[in-house]
């Protein structure tokens, strides 16, 4: 892997939004400076960047509640995609959730994208298909 992983923080915002843009990852309502201040503001250890150099490569959001673990907003530029990063976000998610005490994790993923998908059901994780997600907002 050639990409470093830490903590973001508020001088990276820009960086991860535009990384989103250009992984087509899909875009969300919330996908702004604002939303992104809120959530480190939040909890600051919650989204994770790769760096290579001063590039941001890749990034991933590992939310706990107090209840669950979630994992969502993985994302790795097309340059540097198939190298493992987007495996070693995931572990750094992980490990990061655990160590607040998160039991249950639970990973999100848009259904209708291919690579999304094919990376999580590639992965140790399990599908679960007995469940339906609402949401509002």
């Amino acid at each position: 892997m050639v990409a470093a992983i830490r903590i973001a923080c508020a001088g990276d915002l820009p960086a991860v939004l535009e990384l989103w843009r250009l992984a087509d990852a899909e875009p969300g309502h919330t996908d702004n400076i604002e939303s992104l201040t809120k959530l480190i503001a939040h909890d600051r250890d919650a989204l994770l960047v790769a760096v290579d150099g001063d590039a941001i490569v890749g990034s991933v959001i590992a939310a706990w509640d107090g209840w669950r673990g979630t994992v969502y907003r993985l994302a790795v530029a097309r340059s540097h995609r198939c190298q493992g990063i987007g495996t070693e976000l995931v572990s750094a998610a992980v490990k990061r959730l655990r160590a607040v005490g998160a039991v249950r994790l639970q990973a999100i993923a848009v259904e209708t994208d291919a690579r999304a998908t094919g990376f999580w059901r590639a992965s140790e994780w399990a599908e679960q298909v007995s469940r339906l997600r609402f949401t509002l907002g």
